[in-house]
């Protein structure tokens, strides 16, 4: 009989939804997984390049599309237009973010529930809300 080895985090995460456990998928969510902030496309794939895993811009693309819609993930858009991966570590994307107006870093604010009072017109559904939080992290804010 042969031995199964045990499913890393990323492919457990990843079979959970029902998702083909592919190399780059895993490559992905494991630089997602051990990241310290929410990442662009670019420094994900900078990540990937460091590590020497081979991949293409359009497959990470499809990559992060799938973790997100699946739920894996999540993205939001930062102050210079990019969009920002993270793990959703909670479920679905019910959270704030933190983003640091000198250097750039956003974090997931995991326990902080934004609540959303919308008042919307007739016909209108919300599917989603982003609250995001500007200052100074810890490290810019020493200076201050």
């Amino acid at each position: 009989m042969p031995q199964t080895h045990p499913a890393t985090p990323a492919e457990s995460l990843i079979a959970a939804q029902g998702g083909r456990i592919t190399r780059t998928r895993v490559a992905v969510l494991e630089v997602l997984l051990a990241a310290e902030q929410s990442l662009t496309h670019d420094e994900i794939g900078a990540a990937l390049d460091d590590k020497g895993i081979k991949h293409d811009r359009v497959t990470l693309y499809r990559t992060l599309d799938w973790l997100v819609e699946s739920g894996v993930a999540h993205k939001m858009a930062g102050d210079d237009r990019a969009r920002r991966f993270g793990v959703a570590a909670s479920g679905p994307h019910e959270h704030a973010h933190f983003h640091c107006d000198r250097c750039g870093k956003v974090v997931c604010l995991e326990g902080l529930q934004p609540a959303v009072a919308v008042n919307l017109p007739g016909g209108y559904q919300l599917d989603r809300a982003e609250l995001v939080l500007h200052g100074a992290c810890p490290t810019c804010g020493k200076g201050a």
